[in-house]
Formats: C-alpha cells, structure tokens, sequence
C-alpha cells in the first residue's frame, strides 16, 4: 500500500493520533503525516503511506490555508481557546469595516512572528510547551513568515460589543502561527486577543473537498476499496518545477546517477525527474561540490 490520503482530521485528536490510528486500521506502520495540527484544530492533514512518507516533507513546506475566528476582548496561554485567560479587556470602542481590513493589510506579506510557548518549537533540543508545562519562560526564536492573503469572513460594516469576533480566511507559507496572527490582530486593534477556532481548508494541493474521514475510511476498508482513496505520490510534488527525462535515462535516474545539469534548472532549487509517462521518479538538486552536475535528494522508484 503507497499513496497519500487526504484525511479530515477531527477536532481532540493529535496529528500523532490521526497516524497511530491509521497504522493500526491499515495494518501497515509505514504511515506519516504532513505536519502538525493543534488537537482543537479540524481539516486537511495529508497522510502519506508506504514510499509517498519519502515526499512527505515537499507537502509539509508547501503553502496552506486556513478558515478561523478571532475573538478581541481576551488573551490566553496557548493563544487559542483551549487556554486559561491571561488578560482581559472590555472592548469599548466600536471599530469600522475598514478598520479591521486595514489591520488585515497591514499583516499581508512578510511579517514576524515569534511562536507561543504552546508549540512544537524546539529550543535547545526541548519543546517550548515542554518548558511551558514546566512553568519555564525561554526566548523564543523570531521568524519570518509569509501571508499570501487575509480574507475577512463577515459583512458587517462596524464592529462592537465588549467582545469581537470575526471569521477570516487566511493563506500563509510553511511555519505561520494562525494563534499568533490571532493575536497579533488584536494587539494592532488595542485589545488582547485569541484565536477562538481554526480548521485547515487547504494543505499543498490537497482540499477539504478532497478528505476522508475516520468513518470514511472504516467503510472503505470493510467494502475493499480503500485504495481509491490514495492519492498518487506525483500528487504530493505538485509545488516543485519538473523536468521530463528521456526513456535512456530513466534506469540512471532510478539508480541514483550523478547527472549534468540543465542549464535552465540551474537555480530553481531541487526539482522533480519525471518520466514520459509523468511518473515522478526522483528529487535532483544542483550538486554542491560539482558546478554543472545535479544529484538525486530522493529516488521515488526502483
């Protein structure tokens, strides 16, 4: 069994569950998944079985959107609703449709984010919600991120209350926070603020049209029909530039040759070897020690 299957992963559930589940209903442990989902967070998480976990990483770094809420009024300590409040604030002052766009503009592009305690990040070989349990402040490292685009998710045309919530549609680059851009909303309106919900609506290629789930992939496997679900591992690669080979070099590429470099693929990074047929069949790269040669990251077939 190989293949990547688009699943929805539910709301309670770690990515780590959604795979430890997998491998027990597949019967295989070769099972990985594309990147980590807060357990309240619902959506598209792309699991990749059998040779497809080789390609695993290109849906990881690959761009994703996202459908939240924002909640000003409150901050927390995971920055999401599943945090205790760690400052509140009445809001007092109604803010205008184009109030809260401007903010969303002025968060476009590339901006700065520094991740909350309660992440994966690793900070001298621990996990920062590892310190955070412990009850251990540690600098956390800034980094640069990209959001493509904010969408604004209602119609109002003023914004009031002694809370505010709104809906937005996000699309950002590999490593954004959604709770941190929560946040950083509120901070630019005045007011503490959270990410009060969040489901992932689009992973690399993969959509939440294109999910399955638990339950989905129970029936399959009972009617015998689960391998309709996977998707090819070509699917996982859509991002990267691709050169087609001729039949010749297909064995080479295979094996793992060094190979001479094209000249337009020079400096596009590392890039998909396909075959006529569009079978992708290895990840080359330029060669780091040998100018004018390219060498394989990954071989997909044999």
């Amino acid at each position: 069994m190989e293949g990547i299957l688009p699943l929805y992963k539910p709301k309670g559930m770690t990515s780590h569950d959604c795979v430890f589940k997998l491998r027990k209903m597949l019967r295989t442990k070769k099972v990985g998944h594309t990147g980590t989902l807060d357990p309240d967070v619902t959506g598209v998480l792309p699991i990749c079985i059998g040779r497809a976990t080789k390609v695993a990483e290109y849906i990881t770094e690959a761009g994703k959107s996202y459908e939240g809420e924002v909640t000003i009024g409150y901050s927390t300590t995971t920055e999401d609703a599943g945090g205790d409040v760690v400052e509140k604030k009445k809001v007092v002052k109604a803010f205008s449709r184009e109030e809260i766009l401007n903010v969303l503009r002025k968060l476009t592009g590339e901006i700065q984010q520094t991740p909350p305690m309660y992440s994966a990040v690793k900070v001298n070989g621990k996990k920062l919600y590892e310190y955070a349990r412990s009850g251990i402040q540690v600098d956390r490292p800034t980094r640069t991120v990209t959001i493509y685009r904010i969408d604004l998710l209602d119609d109002r045309d003023v914004f009031s209350g002694e809370e505010i919530k709104f809906r937005f549609r996000v699309s950002c680059s590999k490593g954004t926070y959604i709770r941190t851009l929560a946040v950083m909303i509120g901070e630019e309106l005045g007011y503490p603020a959270h990410m009060s919900e969040l489901s992932r609506i689009q992973s690399a290629s993969f959509k939440l049209e294109d999910c399955f789930t638990f339950e989905n992939i129970e029936e399959m496997i009972e009617k015998g029909t689960i391998m309709e679900a996977l998707k090819p591992i070509e699917d996982g690669l859509l991002n990267l530039p691709k050169y087609k080979i001729s039949d010749k070099l297909i064995e080479k590429v295979k094996n793992g040759a060094v190979l001479q470099m094209p000249d337009e693929l020079e400096d596009v990074g590392p890039f998909v070897m396909e075959a006529p047929d569009e079978t992708a069949l290895a990840i080359y790269e330029a060669h780091p020690n040998k100018p004018g040669l390219m060498k394989p990251v990954k071989v997909l077939r044999n």
